[in-house]
């Protein structure tokens, strides 16, 4: 059973655990807090077991690319909400992997595109973030670290979950499979 064959099973037990043992009563968790802090915590662990493969250029890229779409979901890119993205992703275990100023300058170009016109700014981040759809691993990696960026500050709004779907879209992923 490969690594990935394991993290799908332990999160089939979660989503389970949290909508009984039915996979049509996913959704019934809705958007409560509970499932997702739980979600996030076992991506963190899940991304932490993978560190040392996740180094590869299209998987920093598109993750900068996902984190970008992530701090605008809503369509605005706040001056504190910035620095405080800028810092998560500097801090991030798994992003300990490439050089801050690589990570800074990814994120921040993406950012600023998405600040200038956004539906530009977000088809060429989906761009980015479809590159790393040849390395299953990566790709799913790319959208967790997307969650645990998003639900950061304790809930995960609206608005970042359309954009973690629409990243699961570019990468050939069903978005149930993360709980969105």
């Amino acid at each position: 059973m490969s690594m990935f064959d394991r993290i799908k099973d332990q999160a089939k037990g979660l989503q389970q655990s949290r909508g009984g043992a039915r996979s049509g009563s996913q959704g019934s968790t809705g958007s409560g807090g509970g499932s997702k802090a739980q979600l996030v915590s076992m991506f963190k662990s899940q991304l932490s077991s993978m560190k040392t493969e996740l180094k590869s250029g299209a998987y920093r890229d598109a993750t900068m690319a996902v984190c970008a779409l992530v701090a605008a979901a809503d369509g605005h890119v706040h001056p504190a909400e910035r620095e405080r993205m800028e810092s998560m992703i500097m801090t991030n275990d798994v992003l300990q992997n490439f050089p801050p100023e690589q990570l800074r300058q990814r994120f921040t170009k993406h950012l600023d595109r998405l600040t200038v016109d956004f539906h530009a700014g977000k088809a060429e981040a989906l761009q980015e973030i479809a590159k790393a759809k040849k390395k299953a691993a990566e790709a799913r990696a790319v959208i967790q670290t997307g969650f645990v960026i998003a639900g950061a500050d304790g809930h995960i709004d609206p608005a970042e979950q359309q954009v973690l779907r629409e990243a699961c879209s570019a990468l050939g992923l069903p978005p149930s499979e993360f709980g969105i």
